[in-house]
């Protein structure tokens, strides 16, 4: 039996011709049969991809033939199965598209890549080398998460400060808002689901004077890998497909609070009016949900 699976990855690095890079990812995962998402920029590569298990790992060795895909990351992560054609369930098409940005924190200006990488961004560190640093530093060090308000409700780092931001274009203005200055003298490691995220985030953080930045190398998922349940993480990870969520373990902690009756829940909900684009936290019993504003004009 086929099985499905979920490959998430990036890499900064410079490309001269992101058009051509993305006529040939474009046809290599098609041929594949695969559906996702992949964003190209002249900065480099991030992918979401789904489907048979066989056709990623080939996939996987036609992207490192590229010398500059080489040394890319892949993580795995199980699907929700496939289709009659075999496509995974968990992702609509296949979109492959040129960007001014990989991940749209609307700064292109302020990244800067070279063949290593981000340039001035935060220090990695292994799931292991996280829990060295809170066992040498202890409470000094501040998990800073990477991702959306609506993310965070359902799954954190343990004490982590969650920015108020609706979309990864609230961060600049969020850390020049000056809200978070008394952080700029304490160890902060940035997180988010993959790492990428963090990558850009980390130098944003570091050229605006925190002084001690660190990034969960491999995000979350790396880390969920590693230690499941049993460390730093609670809750569910928020997923970009059609899972929505994903847990560690079979005992992983609930969070979240249903933002309609506030029993505990650790997914989250499509507003049922299909014009309006808000997610919301929703407990089995009450999803689908209409949004507070749908809500209140429910009421009127």
């Amino acid at each position: 039996m086929a099985v499905a699976k979920i490959l998430l990855y990036y890499v900064f690095t410079p490309l001269a011709d992101p058009e051509a890079i993305r006529v040939w990812q474009r046809d290599l995962a098609d041929s594949l049969g695969l559906r996702g998402r992949i964003l190209i920029s002249k900065d480099g590569l991030n992918g979401t991809l789904g489907g048979e298990l066989d056709a990623l790992k080939r996939y996987v060795r036609k992207t490192r033939d590229y010398p500059a895909f080489k040394d890319i990351d892949f993580k795995w992560s199980g699907g929700t199965g496939l289709d009659d054609e075999g496509g995974s369930l968990d992702f609509p098409k296949l979109s492959v598209k040129v960007r001014d940005e990989i991940v749209s924190f609307g700064a292109p200006g302020e990244l800067e890549v070279d063949a290593g990488g981000v340039v001035g961004g935060g220090t990695k560190l292994s799931p292991e080398a996280l829990h060295e640093l809170v066992a040498e530093r202890g409470d000094e060090v501040v998990f800073f998460d990477g991702r959306n308000a609506l993310e965070a409700a359902i799954g954190r780092f343990r004490g982590a400060v969650v920015p108020d931001v609706a979309t990864t274009r609230d961060f600049v203005a969020e850390l020049d808002s000056g809200k978070y200055d008394e952080l700029k003298g304490k160890p902060v490691v940035t997180y988010c689901t993959g790492g990428v995220r963090c990558e850009v985030l980390s130098s944003l953080m570091t050229s605006r004077g925190f002084g001690e930045v660190y990034q969960l190398d491999g995000g979350i998922a790396r880390y969920g890998e590693r230690y499941g349940d049993d460390g730093l993480w609670d809750g569910s990870l928020y997923v970009f497909d059609a899972r929505g969520a994903v847990d560690f373990s079979d005992h992983a902690a609930v969070i979240g609070r249903c933002e309609i009756c506030g029993s505990p829940a650790s997914r989250t909900s499509d507003c049922t009016d299909a014009a309006c684009p808000t997610q919301l936290v929703a407990c089995e019993a009450c999803a689908p949900a209409p949004c507070a504003e749908h809500a209140r004009l429910v009421v009127e």
